[in-house]
């Protein structure tokens, strides 16, 4: 999963094409109980580019987008977001698989 290194780089990847950012944080341990599934979702939806997002760096991002809860998700494409998975509960493999056959 690409990491997002700026906020320039956010606003490049929400404008184009397809992506999935999961905010995050290396001491959340919901975030930790869905690590060893997300490569195995990236792989079934090949359609989106998954991009995580920390939450500790990138604070003001996830105050502009609602994101007070991880893990979450939140979808883009081509600039218009189609989709948010955002709460501070534990999440499944299924529920996060749910939320993006939605989009």
């Amino acid at each position: 999963m690409e990491k997002l290194q700026r906020m320039e780089q956010f606003e490049e990847l929400k404008n184009t094409g397809k992506h999935i950012f999961m905010f995050s944080a290396d001491w959340c341990p919901d975030c930790r109980f869905i690590d060893p599934f997300l490569p195995e979702v990236e792989a079934d939806f090949p359609e989106f580019t998954f991009v995580y997002v920390d939450r500790d760096q990138f604070i003001d991002l996830c105050a502009a987008l609602d994101v007070y809860g991880i893990p979450s998700f939140v979808a883009f494409n081509e600039g218009k977001e189609t989709g948010r998975f955002v709460s501070k509960d534990r999440k499944t493999k299924e529920e996060i698989e749910s939320f993006i056959k939605g989009l």
